[in-house]
């Protein structure tokens, strides 16, 4: 029986520059590392890294809306409806009118999404864990102080430039725009 070789065509490239490259791009490189480390765990319990996403809201926040759901996971309803339609049907989740609303859908765990987290936490547990192995406790919390405030400063843009009008556009808006190029 044949072996797979590894797949390593999205492994990121090695960090020769680091001292060179901006913030912005060491921030997107560690989260993707982040979220590869996860996803390499996550697999072997058969769920994907959007599932996670969508699991780890509902973990904290049972019942939500769909569309709450799309806003906390800063992913597209239709996204959103994707995972939540999956995850219903590996049993995790359940969709659900609540009474006197027959238009919102709210998303519930079952009880077998519910002890999925007994099992994924300590996975994502690890990944951080391992991620700051040899740095020192100042430094770890100087990092979380650092990015709160570069998160909190960049949505502060975000809904400012959104009052004037200006906003992320849909990635439809995007294929439309360079349609017209």
């Amino acid at each position: 029986m044949a072996t797979r070789k590894p797949d390593n065509s999205a492994a990121p490239a090695p960090l020769d520059d680091a001292n060179e490259e901006r913030l912005a791009h060491l921030v997107k490189d560690a989260a993707r590392a982040y979220i590869r480390a996860l996803q390499l765990r996550l697999a072997s319990h058969a769920v994907s890294y959007g599932h996670w996403t969508i699991l780890r809201i509902l973990w904290r926040h049972d019942g939500l809306s769909q569309r709450e759901l799309s806003e906390r996971a800063g992913v597209t309803e239709p996204t959103t409806f994707a995972a939540v339609k999956a995850l219903e049907a590996l049993g995790y989740v359940e969709r659900t009118h609540l009474p006197g609303n027959k238009k919102k859908i709210h998303v519930f765990l079952s009880k077998t999404g519910r002890a999925l987290r007994r099992k994924l936490e300590p996975l994502a547990t690890e990944v951080n864990e391992l991620s700051v192995a040899g740095v020192s406790e100042e430094d770890v919390l100087t990092t979380r102080r650092v990015l709160i405030s570069i998160t909190q400063k960049l949505l502060a843009d975000e809904m400012a430039l959104a009052e004037r009008g200006r906003r992320v556009p849909s990635t439809q808006e995007v294929g439309r725009l360079l349609s017209d190029l």
